[in-house]
């Protein structure tokens, strides 16, 4: 019976990859709507110079354009793309959030002690409930929204250095000049 499941499986996405559709097209029903209300201590033990890097909710996205990045030590891709993240962190007129999905603090630490923090806040998603909450398929996911608190971009899967620059920042500037 599982490879039956699997074949199934299998022939599906192979159905989808002949077909031409982009994976990281996938509708999501957040897009042009509030964030959803959620609220997120911060990852224990995570702080820059010397001051705890907070925890942040939905008020905090409101005022400024908001990059919110769901990510966990234990995916590969997502260290693949943080030196993307870290470059993001520099561009001007936004905030980049971290949501640690499922993940130990220790181990949470140790990622970003090893890579660098470029995340202005972080929020602990130990059960990964907040994910659901967002529509998140897996990690790593990028949202981008507005000053108003409303998803307006989603990114799914890791950023490559095409992407960022071919796709990512394209949509991430269009999204801050409608928030001058």
């Amino acid at each position: 019976m599982p490879l039956v499941v699997f074949m199934a499986l299998a022939g599906l996405f192979m159905f989808q990859l002949l077909l031409g559709n982009d994976p990281q097209k996938i509708p999501s029903a957040l897009i042009d709507k509030p964030a959803p209300e959620f609220s997120l201590a911060a990852v224990e033990g995570i702080a820059r110079d010397g001051t705890p890097i907070p925890g942040f909710s939905r008020e905090d996205l409101l005022g400024k354009v908001s990059v919110v990045n769901v990510f966990a030590s234990w995916c590969g891709p997502c260290r693949d793309e943080h030196p993307l993240l870290e470059d993001l962190a520099r561009v001007e007129d936004i905030q980049l959030l971290g949501i640690n999905y499922k993940d130990k603090p220790e181990n949470a630490r140790r990622f970003l002690g090893s890579l660098g923090n470029p995340y202005d806040r972080i929020g602990a998603d130990d059960a990964g409930r907040t994910a659901i909450e967002w529509g998140v398929y897996g990690v790593p996911e990028t949202f981008v929204i507005d000053k108003q608190g409303t998803i307006r971009y989603k990114f799914i899967g890791p950023l490559s250095p095409a992407s960022y620059q071919e796709v990512f920042l394209p949509e991430l500037s269009k999204i801050i000049a409608a928030n001058r």
